[in-house]
């Protein structure tokens, strides 16, 4: 017999030191108590049968791969149907980011056009007939005429003009005068083309649009 320590036992056997234990309370391995050291008694001319793991070999079923072949379809199906959904997305927003740009493009032309119109007044009031209504200063006149220089050479072929200015010299009475101003605020939230806003003046073209919705 020979003495050996939990651990060297464990190791003999090629086992945790919980199974020495675990033998030793079965009675099937034999100790001893030396110095206060649980010590295992084995007898090392016995054989020893080292303990081998069962390994389970499970043969593949049919079934299982055809199993996961009709997931494998349902999900290849799925992914083709996102992706469809995905370019379907795709194009329509393509779509309405054209129409945005080609929308605000259309917006853009319309407001210079009404500011060329309004600048090409303004010019031909500057060079043929000095302001008698307002003051213009000269830094602001020299700026204008700047800006208006490029259009100067075209032909007039609408007539801009301050909505006030207009008012007066239909000589409405300062009640509806107020009441035409409320009317063109709120045309003009709308983004009405017929209106146009420099600072906090309001310009029609009188030759250009109808006004009868708003001066009655």
């Amino acid at each position: 017999m020979k003495k050996l320590s939990v651990a060297q036992a464990a190791q003999f056997f090629g086992v945790s030191k919980e199974a020495i234990h675990n033998r030793v309370r079965r009675g099937s391995l034999e100790s001893i108590i030396e110095d206060g050291v649980k010590m295992v008694l084995i007898d090392t001319k016995a054989p020893q049968t080292p303990q081998r793991k069962k390994t389970l070999h499970v043969q593949p079923d049919e079934r299982y791969y055809k199993l996961l072949e009709e997931q494998n379809a349902k999900l290849q199906e799925r992914i083709e149907k996102l992706e469809n959904e995905t370019r379907s997305l795709r194009d329509q927003k393509e779509a309405m980011l054209i129409q945005e740009r080609e929308k605000i493009e259309r917006i853009y032309k319309e407001k210079d056009e009404q500011l060329k119109n309004i600048l090409t007044t303004l010019s031909a009031k500057l060079m043929l007939t000095p302001p008698q209504e307002e003051i213009i200063e000269e830094e602001k006149v020299e700026a204008l005429e700047a800006e208006i220089e490029p259009f100067v050479e075209e032909e007039v072929t609408s007539k801009v003009v301050s909505l006030k200015k207009y008012l007066k010299k239909q000589k409405f009475s300062e009640k509806k005068i107020q009441k035409i101003f409320k009317r063109c605020k709120k045309i003009a939230k709308k983004d009405d083309e017929r209106i146009t806003i420099l600072g906090d003046k309001y310009y029609i073209d009188i030759l250009k649009y109808d006004y009868s919705d708003i001066i009655k």
